[in-house]
């Protein structure tokens, strides 16, 4: 039975990501392990070529501001109390939230699933990346510089529009 997790992390992205910060974003993705992370340690999977490292990296930048989005409004529901892990295809990891928490966590599962595909990886493959990233320092280190390179090409764009 594969399990599908998604847990609302507490670290942000700027705009321009910082060292640390670009660890955070790996971190964060590592732990949003999103929509099935349930992988045998023992399984060995496919090598990540560079096109699925730049959909990952692509995946995870688009996911944090919708993340931080469905956080802060989680946090404003629930109030001082603790956010839950949220696992998207387990309903009772969602019980406990009030009606409108329960809704918001739902809309942020179905909207990282539409932007894992979109980035042209299943949410399988996703998942399998985001378990490799955890033990292989070099597949982290090369979606580490695929982050920097995509909000830098990002922020370049914004200046060029931003200039004219």
């Amino acid at each position: 039975m594969q399990e599908n997790y998604f847990v609302f992390l507490r670290t942000s992205i700027k705009h321009k990501l910082s060292e640390s910060l670009v660890f955070a974003t790996l971190t964060a993705a590592s732990l949003i392990a999103t929509l099935g992370l349930t992988v045998k340690a023992d399984a060995q999977i496919p090598p990540v070529d560079n096109a699925e490292v730049t959909n990952y990296a692509q995946s995870v930048l688009e996911m944090e501001p919708k993340r931080q989005i469905a956080f802060k409004e989680l946090k404003k529901l629930i109030g001082g109390k603790e956010i839950p892990k949220i696992v998207c295809n387990d309903p009772n990891s969602m019980n406990s939230l009030p009606n409108k928490a329960r809704e918001i966590a739902v809309n942020y599962c179905n909207d990282s699933q539409n932007i894992v595909s979109a980035n042209n990886l299943t949410i399988e493959r996703f998942n399998q990346i985001t378990v490799e990233v955890q033990s292989n320092t070099d597949l982290k280190r090369q979606i580490y510089n695929t982050l920097l390179r995509l909000q830098n090409e990002s922020a370049s764009k914004s200046g060029a529009r931003n200039s004219r």
